[in-house]
């Protein structure tokens, strides 16, 4: 699960992204919008900053805009910034590896296999959804989503590729 900061945060860039162009937004202006407690978005949108994904403007015409443009900043980008890796368990986790507290031998456990694929699929849907897909898509799954495959890594586990036998003498309709 992503936590309140971050979603907080991706309603925030939404707004921005939308506004892309139109110079700096308020930060009331952007707590109004996305229903945001202002004193945490303060916050939110300082960390952001700090990182490039947004710039600020002080004064008369001030504001928060996107430091860069919406396609180039991923969902991925901004939930590692505020939650961490996006890895389920430490042992799958590129960022921040660690063995797991309580697991014997990383190589033969079977639960980091299905964690690792996890992790990939995770990740790949996440680095594909921009900010500028998510205003494109309006309510329908990203086409990162639907493009996500099984990784082929030494870790994962690939699925059989043929396909589950019908019972004789049952046909299904196509749609």
């Amino acid at each position: 699960m992503i936590s309140q900061k971050s979603k907080y945060a991706l309603r925030a860039l939404l707004i921005l992204a939308r506004e892309s162009g139109n110079g700096p937004v308020l930060i009331s202006d952007i707590a109004r919008r996305g229903s945001i407690p202002k004193k945490y978005l303060e916050q939110i949108l300082l960390a952001l900053k700090n990182t490039g994904i947004l710039t600020s403007r002080k004064g008369r015409g001030g504001g928060y805009s996107l430091g860069r443009a919406p396609s180039e900043i991923s969902f991925a980008d901004v939930l590692r910034l505020l939650d961490g890796p996006l890895a389920p368990v430490p042992c799958v986790s590129l960022t921040a590896h660690r063995k797991c507290d309580d697991c014997e031998d990383e190589e033969t456990c079977e639960i980091r296999k299905v964690m690792w694929i996890v992790r990939e699929q995770t990740a790949r849907v996440l680095e594909g959804a921009s900010l500028a897909t998510a205003l494109g898509t309006r309510g329908r799954a990203p086409k990162a989503a639907a493009a996500a495959r099984t990784p082929r890594s030494r870790h994962a586990v690939i699925p059989s590729k043929r396909p589950a036998k019908r019972p004789a003498g049952k046909r299904t309709a196509r749609r």
